[in-house]
């Protein structure tokens, strides 16, 4: 059925948009569940059964709770969304994908005055009897209805719910979020060293490089492309070839055919000829030296999207 318009958010912690509804094996199933068992699915799926994520092309991104999409239509267990708040070139309105219709909710409008911003890695929420609620990870946004001291009070597909204010960031818009530095998105970084790398991923269960870059520099208050091609044709362009130009925090980008090729990665630049990033399938987020790695040779481009 056609659903024009409607608000629909996500109503698991995090939700992983598919690429088709045949895109989901029935080992993901913990994956596509509400509620969603996302440790366990990651934790049971073998390297070979990670890499086919990419390699047939399975997952596009995923949703964190409470973010907004559109949906474009149902069809059966499944809807057709566009992930609004990460922008791309495959769709003017954000990234497309599909998502199981139980992993979403359609909120009605209700009175805010911001929004929250996860602050910590993962963080509970609250149910109004101040029992446990759910836990959300870092950059979960969701709008705030009230506060006091210790509380704000959140909207969210479970109703209203409690979140501890030294663990959000908070702001009259998800747009008005203050402008941090490049050191701070380091800083954001460093938290996730060791994470497995997850293709598709956006969230602290796994990150993928580009999704790693985003969310990190999202929580620093900039919203930029979802995608690693598309993030190195925005930001400020800073020169290719005279490494002493490159600051902490800028966006280093790697092509095949050593550089000359399409855009395959991105990490951030951590000063002193290292990278920080989310490696690939099968390894972590890391500090590497370039010198002498395979990734020397193929950098392509720098950006800068904070200083």
């Amino acid at each position: 059925m056609e659903t024009g318009a409607s608000k629909w958010v996500c109503s698991v912690k995090v939700a992983t948009v598919w690429t088709e509804p045949s895109s989901a094996r029935e080992l993901d199933s913990p994956g596509t569940s509400n509620p969603v068992l996302l440790a366990e699915w990651l934790e049971a799926l073998t390297y070979k059964e990670r890499l086919a994520l990419c390699d047939e092309n399975c997952i596009q991104t995923q949703l964190l709770y409470g973010e907004p999409v559109l949906v474009e239509k149902i069809e059966g267990e499944w809807a057709k969304i566009i992930a609004v708040w990460q922008p791309s070139k495959k769709d003017a309105r954000g990234y497309p994908g599909w998502v199981p219709v139980e992993q979403l909710h359609q909120m009605g409008h209700a009175d805010s005055i911001g929004v929250a911003r996860v602050s910590n890695v993962k963080v509970q929420l609250w149910d109004t009897e101040k029992k446990p609620l759910l836990v959300v990870p870092f950059n979960t946004i969701l709008p705030v209805s009230s506060e006091d001291a210790i509380y704000f009070t959140v909207q969210t597909p479970h109703g209203e719910a409690f979140l501890q204010k030294e663990h959000a960031d908070f702001s009259v818009s998800i747009e008005q979020y203050p402008k941090r530095s490049a050191e701070n998105a380091i800083a954001l970084g460093e938290q996730y060293l060791d994470l497995p790398y997850l293709w598709g991923g956006m969230s602290p269960y796994g990150y993928d490089c580009s999704g790693f870059t985003y969310n990190m520099l999202k929580a620093c208050g900039y919203l930029i492309p979802r995608d690693a091609s598309d993030q190195a044709v925005s930001g400020e362009e800073v020169s290719l070839h005279d490494p002493s130009a490159w600051k902490k925090g800028d966006l280093l980008f790697f092509a095949n055919d050593e550089g000359t090729g399409r855009v395959r990665h991105v990490g951030f630049y951590y000063g002193n000829g290292l990278l920080l990033h989310s490696h690939s399938t099968g390894k972590t987020v890391e500090i590497l030296v370039l010198e002498g790695s395979k990734l020397e040779k193929e950098v392509c481009a720098v950006r800068r999207y904070a200083v």
